[in-house]
């Protein structure tokens, strides 16, 4: 931990604001000291420091580096044990604060629960008395659109919920914007301030208190308390969600059971009105089927009396036919055996007339009988193709 340099002259200011809100950056602007720094939330400041003194107007001073109550490795209670021990111990040696600066960063998109819970700390820490010494230092404007960052620190201003508060009571409300000449600005504001003593300097030195007794420690305690019953809340409100959601799951189990049981029983439904009326369909088929049947079968047989009596009647065409040929042939053979008979008679009765002939008779006779042969092979070629044509008439009706 750093000590305050001796010397009457010496003002000494206390830097304090949330981790990562450019409390180092500052100091290491303004004094051309070195301390660490960091560009994320987790805390570089870990101890209590205390620059070398420079020089202000002619005016030395002394910055001190505070960590935030949101440190990533000590608990609030240390950080403030930290900061109640240095200012203690300043105070014992009869060093007193000239000014206090609170860091806020004006690009963060609102005044969250930590910063809240660092600055009413912080005031805490003060006393309400001390507050006109205090400055509120905004910065990181770089980083924000200048009207968007105007109307959170216009809001900041007016809100009894942030500084406005503070600001009613005397504290004043800075702009930096890392530059040195803004940071001189507010070092310089704070030289024109009387030394004061804090509330927790009065409590831990002059009033001989416990820190356990201090009105910082009753700030922690009381956001510790809120934050477990704002835990104990939020813990209660998830048990109800919870029970809700389990309630709203069972009962949209039941819906959703319901609605496939009524889903299944419709499905059954359609699935029975869907096989009565394929058994209808089946049924009206195999009636036409068998009505089909039935009238194929009748113009079947139909078909076949019809052609039986086709058949007959070409048989009884043909057995007409062939007893018609047959009494031709009949005819054609008793005339030509009469024919021949009178021929013979005619040759006895002209044998002798036709000696002389005989040879062109004989001839002439040759060729009657080859036509005659031909006749006979035409007439049994005819009996033959006839008798075929019985038979496979009778053969289409077996």
């Amino acid at each position: 931990m750093g000590r305050v340099p001796e010397g009457s002259e010496t003002a000494t200011i206390a830097v304090m604001g949330a981790t990562g809100s450019g409390k180092s950056s500052f100091i290491n602007l303004v004094s051309g000291s070195s301390l660490r720094t960091s560009d994320s939330l987790h805390s570089c400041t870990e101890e209590v420091a205390v620059t070398e003194p420079f020089v202000v107007d002619s005016r030395k001073v002394v910055l001190v580096d505070t960590p935030g109550f949101d440190d990533t490795n000590k608990s609030d209670s240390d950080i403030l044990k930290l900061i109640a021990d240095f200012l203690t111990s300043s105070y014992k040696d009869g060093h007193t604060l000239t000014g206090l600066i609170f860091i806020h960063r004006i690009s963060d998109h609102r005044m969250g629960g930590i910063s809240l819970k660092n600055f009413r700390t912080f005031r805490k820490l003060c006393g309400e008395q001390t507050l006109r010494n205090v400055v509120i230092v905004t910065n990181m404007w770089s980083g924000v659109d200048p009207h968007l960052g105007e109307e959170r620190e216009r809001e900041l201003a007016t809100n009894d919920t942030f500084f406005k508060p503070a600001l009613d009571k005397g504290t004043k409300m800075f702009r930096h914007t890392d530059s040195l000449e803004s940071a001189l600005s507010i070092i310089r504001y704070i030289l024109g301030n009387r030394p004061v003593v804090l509330q927790i300097q009065k409590e831990l030195v002059d009033e001989k208190k416990d820190i356990s007794q201090t009105a910082a420690v009753d700030e922690l305690e009381r956001q510790l308390q809120a934050a477990k019953e704002a835990q104990r809340i939020e813990t209660e409100r998830l048990k109800r969600e919870l029970e809700e959601a389990e309630r709203a799951r069972e009962e949209e189990a039941r819906r959703q059971r319901e609605a496939e049981a009524r889903h299944r029983q419709e499905e059954l439904d359609r699935i029975e009105a869907e096989r009565k009326r394929a058994e209808e369909q089946r049924t009206r088929e195999q009636r036409e089927w068998e009505e089909r049947m039935r009238v194929e079968e009748q113009e079947r047989k139909a078909a076949i009396e019809r052609q039986q009596r086709e058949l007959e009647a070409k048989i009884a065409e043909e057995r007409r036919q062939r007893e018609e040929t047959e009494r031709r042939r009949r005819e054609a053979q008793a005339r030509y055996e009469r024919e021949l008979a009178e021929m013979r008679e005619r040759e006895r009765e002209a044998a002798r007339r036709r000696e002389a002939e005989a040879e062109a008779e004989r001839q002439r006779q040759w060729e009657y009988e080859d036509r005659m042969a031909r006749e006979r092979a035409r007439i049994e070629e005819e009996r033959r193709i006839q008798r075929e044509n019985v038979e496979r008439l009778e053969r289409e009706l077996e």
